[in-house]
């Protein structure tokens, strides 16, 4: 006689109970399908589109610039908030707290017109100083004149974002880095030094790799934190995603096309992320098991 468990199963017209669909994956699907329907279809959706595209692209390339830098700036600092070096470790505690502790879009506006401008000035001045000492040689001289000619003018707005966008998520990374090295026992680090290595080696060889993989889901998650942050460098008029959303709509009038297209973009982007950082974290689980 069947149990029952297989008689509830039998009755069902869904293989699992209906608390267990994810319906909210569903209705993504439902309403993404619908807004990509209506872009193939709709001109105007497709001049959105269109007129869009750059910008998709301009913000795909500042998050992949900004996060590999930010992640080699973060691993410098995490290894400082974990160093025994007193200067070292000050100097990277500083910059976590004092970065970690203004919002990024007044980061962003600083480092944008306040360091990019006075950084241009000390070399100006360092080239100044060089010429000034009447070295001769020839290749110093060079990098001298270069120096003195370097013009704020002349560094695009999205450099300055790059780099307000690197200085603001490397103080996140930082401590992701630092968690991840603490989170391996000491035990590893005492055996290796045990077996001749310098701290440096043994972190190198045996900490680090070992943390890495433990912070790949983090990392991950920040990464689509700094997709989605990027839009704040439309206060600089850069023109990504956001900023170009703003043109169009203020050249058509078109608002609710517009932020609609904009959401869409951003909403696939974020999902597809998801996705993959939820697949890394279900392959950590497994790889530790």
């Amino acid at each position: 006689m069947a149990t029952e468990a297989e008689r509830v199963r039998a009755g069902r017209l869904l293989p699992i109970p209906l608390e267990k669909v994810p319906w909210w994956g569903l209705i993504l699907v439902i309403l993404g399908l619908l807004a990509v329907y209506s872009m193939f279809t709709s001109e105007i959706y497709r001049d959105t589109f269109a007129f869009l595209r750059d910008g998709l692209k301009l913000t795909i390339l500042i998050t992949v610039v900004s996060f590999s830098l930010a992640l080699v700036l973060g691993l410098i600092a995490g290894l400082g908030r974990v160093s025994k070096n007193l200067l070292f470790y000050t100097i990277s505690t500083l910059y976590v707290e004092v970065v970690r502790g203004i919002p990024i879009l007044v980061q962003l506006i600083y480092v944008a017109f306040v360091l990019v401008p006075m950084g241009i000035h000390l070399l100006n001045g360092l080239g100044g100083f060089i010429l000034k000492c009447q070295m001769s040689w020839q290749p110093l001289t060079r990098l001298a004149l270069s120096l003195k000619s370097l013009d704020i003018k002349n560094v695009n707005m999205v450099v300055r974002g790059m780099l307000g966008m690197t200085i603001a998520y490397g103080a996140f990374e930082a401590e992701v880095f630092r968690a991840g090295i603490q989170s391996i026992e000491k035990g590893q680090m005492e055996a290796a030094r045990s077996l001749g290595m310098t701290y440096f080696q043994a972190m190198r060889y045996i900490i680090l790799p070992q943390a890495i993989r433990r912070i790949l889901p983090p990392l991950g998650n920040d990464f689509i934190a700094m997709l989605k942050d990027s839009s704040l460098l439309s206060a600089l008029a850069v023109r990504e995603l956001t900023q170009l959303g703003k043109l169009n709509r203020a050249r058509t009038f078109r608002t609710f096309e517009t932020w609609n297209t904009v959401a869409l973009l951003y909403l696939m982007m974020t999902l597809l992320l998801s996705l993959l950082v939820k697949v890394m974290e279900r392959r950590m689980s497994i790889e530790r098991k």
